[in-house]
């Protein structure tokens, strides 16, 4: 099979936290894998396809780092699979430190 991606996906499970979402609640679950330009999520929480989103995905804190950071993030959900998973893209970011 020809890899069609522009970008390399990292297989990356992080805790994810949806807080908005259009006609949406606010939802969590895990990353299954992450490029420069888009995340695959897995969440029980609905999702529409075409939706505006913004996401929060925490990243591992470090030995001895003061504080846990969390990458804000900003994108539209592009597909929704059948097994609980989800696309969207990653338009815009920035990190938050608690």
């Amino acid at each position: 099979m020809i890899e069609k991606r522009r970008n390399q996906r990292f297989g990356l499970r992080l805790p994810f936290e949806i807080v908005r979402a259009k006609d949406g609640p606010s939802t969590t679950g895990e990353t299954k894998n992450v490029s420069s330009s888009g995340v695959l999520f897995s969440s029980e929480g609905p999702v529409e396809v075409g939706a505006p989103i913004e996401y929060f995905i925490t990243l591992p804190k470090l030995p001895g780092a003061p504080a846990e950071v969390r990458l804000r993030c900003v994108g539209t959900v592009l597909r929704v699979d059948a097994e609980s998973a989800f696309a969207a893209t990653l338009e815009r970011y920035e990190f938050i430190r608690r």
